[in-house]
């Protein structure tokens, strides 16, 4: 699984700093993982589903360590380059190429 394409759509919160949509292979949309600022700086939170309970449940995530970290880095990497380039509010689109 490949990352092929990111969006970035940065917005001005106190923890939440941006939206990220990806697609997979060129086939497989995932919208609406947040990059947030925590703790231990920017982390990657997938997309979730608030419950009747008031719980969060994800809708969609990585399996396994070693995809959410190249997700985690990805994405983290193109917000970053984001911010250099001065971003604007107007959404990041890049296509990244594949390893």
């Amino acid at each position: 699984m490949n990352i092929t394409d990111v969006k970035v759509y940065p917005v001005d919160e106190d923890k939440l700093k941006a939206y990220v949509t990806i697609t997979l292979d060129h086939c497989f949309v995932i919208r609406d993982l947040k990059v947030i600022h925590g703790a231990s700086g920017l982390f990657i939170a997938m997309p979730a589903k608030r419950r009747k309970d008031g719980t969060y449940k994800d809708i969609a995530h990585p399996l396994n360590a070693d995809t959410r970290n190249q997700m985690e880095r990805t994405i983290l990497s193109e917000y970053e380059r984001h911010l250099q380039t001065g971003g604007g509010g107007e959404p990041l689109f890049t296509a990244v190429e594949a390893d």
